[in-house]
């Protein structure tokens, strides 16, 4: 199915990038000679996606005047948080009347990887079935990713079925900060601020959470050392 929106989430904090986020957004931080936001909306574009909704409440002005300079066909249009932020699952839900009915990609502002063979956002979307799933995520192995020290997110079944990491065990599959959602699936969210993950729980006892191994090495940039390891490694290649 064509996919023609997405939301970019944009609004937190950056707590970890500080003292980088001291003085701007997130998503304003540099990363390879260009604002890590840049590299998302370049993606979505290239993928074919018409329409971009971004979410800010984090130094939301500066935010929303870089936006407002982008040139290129990808359209911007802002959800305002700037009164509470709500995570990203109520962040979704504050964003419905905008995402419309049709399954959305949603993007973190800091995902970002190296390419394998072909667009991984464009093989996600491609493969998402909506008969059979409420959510596709990309997920990345976690031994092909750098900066990444957790324990994995998830295991995954021969058909492409998620389960979570149990307990204090490792899983092989990382979510990689991108997924393939129905958008009416926040609807039923918790008013404030709540976690795609409670989504995400509804869906693996139903059996329509899956996932799609992404080709190409994830780099995790959640922190000023994250940042200084991924371009390093960009610079290796």
């Amino acid at each position: 199915m064509k996919i023609k929106r997405a939301m970019v989430m944009a609004a937190g904090k950056g707590t970890r990038m500080r003292p980088l986020t001291d003085t701007m957004p997130k998503p304003l931080v540099p990363f390879a000679g260009r604002p890590l936001i840049d590299h998302v909306l370049d993606r979505l574009e290239e993928a074919g996606i018409e329409e971009a909704v971004v979410n800010v409440h984090h130094f939301a002005d500066m935010l929303e005047e870089h936006l407002a300079k982008r040139k290129g066909g990808l359209r911007i249009v802002i959800s305002d948080e700037r009164d509470a932020l709500l995570d990203t699952g109520g962040g979704t839900k504050k964003a419905l009347g905008l995402l419309g009915d049709d399954p959305v990609i949603t993007f973190n502002s800091d995902s970002v990887w190296v390419e394998g063979f072909g667009s991984n956002l464009r093989t996600l979307a491609e493969s998402f079935d909506p008969e059979r799933m409420d959510a596709l995520l990309m997920i990345a192995d976690t031994v092909r990713t750098i900066g990444y020290v957790g324990r994995g997110d998830f295991t995954m079944d021969p058909l492409g079925v998620l389960a979570r990491r149990e307990g204090s065990s490792t899983a092989p599959h990382v979510f990689a900060g991108v997924q393939v959602i129905k958008p009416a699936l926040f609807a039923d969210g918790p008013d404030g601020a709540f976690s795609t993950n409670l989504v995400w729980d509804r869906l693996i006892e139903k059996g329509t959470l899956f996932g799609q191994r992404m080709m190409g090495i994830w780099m995790h940039v959640g922190a000023p050392d994250d940042l200084t390891d991924a371009e390093a490694f960009l610079r290796d290649l």
